[in-house]
C-alpha cells in the first residue's frame, strides 16, 4: 500500500483507502508538523478498502499508511488548496469538541505504537552491548513517551516502572526503565557498568511495559478536561523538570524531552482549537502566539535531528526557556474552562 499524495480543494475530503499488501494497515492524514491526526483509519485487512471523510482547511498535510500498525509509516506530502468555500462555520460546538478528542485520542495511540517499534530497536541496541546505537535511540525514541506523558502517567503501575529517575526511588523499590539505562548509557565518573545479563533484563522489561502500555492505551478513554487537563500538565511537567535539568540528569537530552513535551501540549490545543474559538476566540490567537514563541526559541538550540545537550546552554538560554513556559502557563490553564464550562 502506498502513501497518497497530491492536492485537492479544501471541505469535506473522502479518502478510499484499499490495503494492496499482505498486512493489515492504518491511514493517517495529519496535519504539516507530520504530529496532529486531523483523520484515520485502522485495522485495513490485506484485499479490503475503508472510506475516511474528513473536513479539511487549506494547508499542508502529511499522509501516512502503516503496514503491520507499527513505526512512523510511508509518508508523502498531501495539500489542500483553498476552495473559496468556508468550512465547519455550523458545525455545533460539541460536534467540534467529539472530533477534537477523536482526534487527540488517535494521536495517543500512534505516538505508543511508535514509542513500542522505537522502544524495541533501543533494547534490542543495549542488551547487545551497542552503546553509541543505544546512546542514539535514546532521546529521540523517549519523544514518544514525553508527547503523550499525561495519558502514560495515569497508569499508576506503569509509570515508575518506565519512567522512575534514581532520586525519586522509594526505599526498596527495584529501578528499571528509560533512567536506569540513562544512566548505564551515560555513566558519571566511578560509575560500575551493569553486566550483560542485567542489561538484558532491564532491556527485555523496558520492551514488556510498553507493549502493556500500548494495549491499554488502545482502550483508553479520554475527555475535552484530559485534554485541557493534560497539555497544562505536560507544561507544568517542563516546568518541573525539562527548565531545571533534573529530568535527564546523566544523558543532558532534556531539551527532547522539552520539545516532545510541548508538542503533546500543543496538540491537544489544536485539537480544541476549533471549539475553543467558536467560546473565546482571544484566547486561541494568544495561545497560538504564546506557543509559537516558545517553539522558536527551542528552534535555536537544534543541531541536526535533535538539540544541544542541556549542559551546553548558558544561564541566560535556560532563563529565556523558563520565562517563555512561564508566559504559556498562565493562557493554557485556561484552555479547560474555556472548552468545557
Amino acid at each position: 500500500m502506498q502513501s497518497l499524495h497530491g492536492s485537492v480543494p479544501s471541505g469535506n475530503l473522502s479518502f478510499a483507502v484499499k490495503n494492496n499488501g499482505t498486512e493489515i494497515t492504518e491511514f493517517y492524514l495529519l496535519a504539516e508538523d507530520g504530529l496532529r491526526i486531523v483523520g484515520e483509519v485502522e485495522n485495513i485487512g490485506p484485499g479490503l478498502t475503508r472510506n475516511l471523510v474528513v473536513t479539511a482547511p487549506a494547508g499542508k498535510y502529511t499522509t501516512a499508511c502503516k503496514p503491520g500498525m507499527q513505526g512512523d509509516g510511508i509518508r508523502a506530502a498531501f495539500e489542500v488548496t483553498d476552495s473559496g468555500n468556508k468550512t465547519g462555520v455550523d458545525a455545533d460546538f460539541q460536534k467540534l469538541v467529539d472530533t477534537g478528542v477523536q482526534q487527540y485520542t488517535a494521536y495517543v495511540k500512534d505516538q505508543t505504537e511508535q514509542l513500542v517499534t522505537g522502544t524495541k530497536a533501543f533494547a534490542d541496541a543495549y542488551a547487545a552491548g551497542d552503546v553509541t546505537k543505544a546512546r542514539e535511540l535514546y532521546a529521540a525514541t523517549r519523544m514518544h513517551w514525553e508527547r503523550i506523558e499525561p495519558v502514560a502517567e495515569s497508569f499508576g503501575d506503569l509509570d515508575p516502572k518506565l519512567d522512575a529517575r534514581e532520586a525519586d526511588l522509594e526505599p526498596g523499590q527495584e529501578w528499571t526503565g528509560w533512567h536506569r539505562a540513562e544512566k548505564d548509557l551515560f555513566p558519571p565518573s566511578g560509575y560500575t557498568a551493569l553486566t550483560a545479563t542485567e542489561r538484558a533484563k532491564i532491556a527485555t522489561q523496558l520492551v514488556s511495559d510498553t507493549e502493556e502500555l500500548g494495549k491499554r492505551t488502545r482502550t483508553v478513554v479520554l475527555s475535552a478536561d484530559k485534554l485541557g487537563n493534560g497539555a497544562k500538565e505536560l507544561l507544568d511537567e517542563v516546568a518541573r523538570g525539562k527548565v531545571t535539568g533534573e529530568e535527564e540528569i546523566w544523558s543532558h537530552t532534556d531539551l527532547w524531552d522539552f520539545q516532545a513535551n510541548i508538542d503533546g501540549a500543543r496538540i491537544a490545543f489544536e485539537n480544541l482549537k476549533p471549539a475553543l474559538a467558536q467560546k473565546d476566540p482571544a484566547l486561541a490567537t494568544g495561545l497560538d502566539g504564546k506557543f509559537a514563541a516558545l517553539e522558536a526559541e527551542l528552534k535555536k538550540h537544534a543541531k541536526g535531528d535533535g538539540f544541544a545537550y542541556y549542559n551546553e546552554l548558558s544561564p541566560a538560554e535556560v532563563q529565556q526557556l523558563a520565562a517563555l513556559v512561564d508566559a504559556l502557563g498562565e493562557p493554557l490553564s485556561k484552555l479547560t474552562s474555556a472548552v468545557v464550562l
